[in-house]
């Protein structure tokens, strides 16, 4: 990678590590549910305002866009880190530090690497660095779980073919993801008449109908072409252990990197509901959200700019980037097009868990990472 770039992220992350610490510490305790962002996205609003940004505003969707000689540029590169994390609390999030990690929920996915990008995006500011291009500073809502990717959504609908670049910073170290998982979510409903479960004996029962359906849907063979997955996550309904169940409902998934074999497995879910049908219930199917795949892409220049950003990489990090598919923000411009990469810029485990953790020690290496990326495009 460039050497001066390299030397300018180095002596950056060195000089600004306790603040990165502190702003972790002080973000990674706000709550920020998918779909319910306000308080996070606020303060990154308020904080990026703080460093000088001009032009900051939070859109529908609840993405913090913070603009950066957007004006000059017609072309834009997006980097972007999420705001929202998978746990419900509206409460102060807890937070403990020992032997050099930081647990709370939500640390390092993603929280970790939202401070990193504002970081990267302070540099900028406060330096009034001349890009090639306009930037956009995005952290973006929705990305988790039943989000549906909706803030990465929302930024194309607005700026749409101006991104001419995007880079998610989101996950561990060494991630470097090009290739986007896919997936379907549905929410299939059942309803019958139910009754008392002794007087009403033999009256169909909402439960059992979808517990065959589950039987169904586990008998299906996934496309061996690429890997292509399923699964049942949830079930529920019912009234009390002495009625048969008028309603009960399921969610259900499949996922792969291929757009032919999702729909494959939509045409294998749709028989396999109507297979369930007429057995004295209504089934009900609900397309919760669509996770797309990779697109027309240039596969050529999509190799040769995920090389760049793996260069980067390997330069902090001792060891080999990780391209494996991942289901990211960056699912929106590779469906597009768009060349995208998703990185992970901390050191962490658990994800998705309460006892979700990040190394303090490898947050400076982060900063250097996405500092670097974003750099790329400085004329320096």
């Amino acid at each position: 990678m460039d050497q001066k770039i390299k030397q300018i992220a180095e002596q950056y992350a060195v000089a600004h590590s306790e603040e990165q610490k502190e702003l972790l510490r002080t973000l990674g305790k706000i709550p920020a549910p998918t779909r319910q962002e306000d308080m996070r996205a606020a303060f990154v609003r308020d904080w990026l305002l703080a460093q000088g940004a001009k032009d900051v505003t939070i859109d529908k969707a609840k993405n913090v866009i913070c603009k950066i000689g957007c004006e000059e540029h017609e072309e834009l590169v997006a980097f972007a880190a999420h705001t929202d994390i998978v746990f419900p609390d509206m409460e102060t999030l807890p937070m403990r530090e020992e032997d050099g990690k930081l647990y709370a929920p939500g640390i390092g996915d993603d929280t970790s690497n939202l401070v990193n990008l504002l970081l990267s995006a302070k540099y900028l500011l406060q330096n009034g660095t001349d890009m090639s291009c306009g930037v956009l500073i995005v952290a973006n809502a929705c990305e988790e779980g039943l989000g549906n990717l909706d803030g990465a959504k929302q930024l194309f609908a607005d700026y749409g073919a101006r991104i001419k670049a995007f880079y998610s910073f989101d996950g561990y170290t060494p991630q470097c993801t090009y290739t986007a998982v896919g997936s379907y979510r549905y929410r299939v409903s059942c309803k019958t008449v139910g009754g008392h479960s002794y007087v009403n004996y033999g009256n169909p029962n909402a439960i059992q109908i979808l517990c065959e359906l589950v039987t169904e849907l586990y008998k299906v063979e996934p496309p061996t072409e690429v890997k292509t997955t399923y699964n049942v996550g949830r079930i529920e309904g019912g009234t009390t252990v002495n009625s048969i169940a008028q309603e009960a409902s399921l969610l259900y998934e499949f996922r792969s990197t291929s757009q032919k074999c999702l729909e494959e497995m939509e045409k294998k879910f749709n028989a396999a509901v109507a297979s369930c049908q007429g057995r004295g219930g209504e089934l009900a199917v609900e397309l919760l959200g669509v996770r797309p795949g990779n697109g027309p892409l240039d596969e050529a220049a999509l190799e040769e700019y995920t090389r760049r950003t793996a260069d980067i990489i390997q330069t902090f990090y001792n060891g080999e980037a990780d391209y494996a598919p991942q289901s990211t923000d960056s699912n929106i411009p590779l469906s597009l097009g768009i060349p995208a990469n998703t990185i992970g810029t901390v050191l962490g485990d658990k994800a998705h868990t309460r006892e979700e953790w990040v190394e303090l020690n490898s947050l400076p290496m982060g900063l250097k990472i996405a500092l670097s990326t974003v750099l790329q495009y400085a004329v320096l």
